[in-house]
């Protein structure tokens, strides 16, 4: 039987390129979108195409009361479309972009972006895990912002600093299990992200270029690869581990 993978927010971007790139090694997909369905059901065909089975569930990583209904949905899909009970990959993806500089921000912008990328991660992953099998994969995906200063990603890098933390001591509670738990963290990805700031704003892209050792920003096909390894056979003793993909910016 094939593994299944869910990855969180792939209609598009860097969960799109995760999620061909982990058809491309055999596994069966479920993504999840939260407002675009024409573009999830677009990945859904690509991985089709490529022989493996795939379904989208729409989800709001930032409702935590409504978890407990996405994971019927989960349980229902997984029974009738995949022929099984359990996960073999969960990766954590779904996130929106913000910039504000601290003296702006809102105790709701706070809880937004923390209950995105934090505890709406927390509370996931705490409700996924009985339905992962053993020697499955979990990964975090956190930001190159947790270890150099962006003006503007107070909260945001905060909310992934604790999700780096976080991956740490969830690789010490299930390693009995055989699952392995890591964080990647990209840089500058020139995507659809916060207003696709990158892609529209030439300065700040020459800007991000030229403090980078690879002279470039990046694609989201610079990051799938790197999941589907992390979620194969030769990375089974990488664990608790965040493993960083920026092509080397601010060194």
């Amino acid at each position: 039987m094939n593994r299944v993978a869910l990855i969180t927010g792939a209609s598009r971007g860097l969960g799109k390129d995760m999620a061909l790139r982990l058809a491309q090694t055999g596994c069966d997909i479920i993504i999840t979108y939260q407002t675009k369905l024409e573009e999830a059901n677009g990945v859904v065909d690509q991985v089709k195409q490529l022989g493996q089975k795939a379904t989208t569930l729409q989800f709001d990583v930032g409702d935590i009361k409504g978890f407990d209904g996405f994971v019927d949905k989960l349980q229902a899909v997984l029974n009738k479309k995949f022929g099984t009970e359990k996960l073999d990959i969960l990766i954590n993806n779904a996130g929106v972009g913000a910039t504000i500089p601290i003296a702006q921000v809102t105790e709701e912008d706070f809880d937004r972006l923390v209950n995105i990328h934090f505890k709406g991660v927390y509370f996931l992953t705490q409700k996924l895990l009985p339905y992962l099998n053993d020697d499955g994969h979990i990964i975090n995906i956190s930001s190159g912002t947790t270890r150099f200063a962006n003006p503007g990603y107070s909260v945001y890098a905060s909310a992934k600093s604790a999700i780096e933390t976080f991956t740490r001591y969830l690789a010490k509670e299930v390693g009995a299990r055989g699952i392995t738990a890591n964080v990647l963290a990209p840089g500058a990805i020139e995507t659809d992200f916060n207003g696709a700031t990158i892609r529209n704003n030439p300065q700040i892209k020459a800007m991000i270029a030229a403090n980078t050792a690879l002279g470039r920003v990046g694609q989201a096909e610079d990051i799938g690869g790197i999941i589907a390894f992390l979620c194969s056979p030769d990375a089974k003793w990488i664990n608790g581990q965040r493993i960083e993909a920026t092509g080397g910016v601010f060194l």
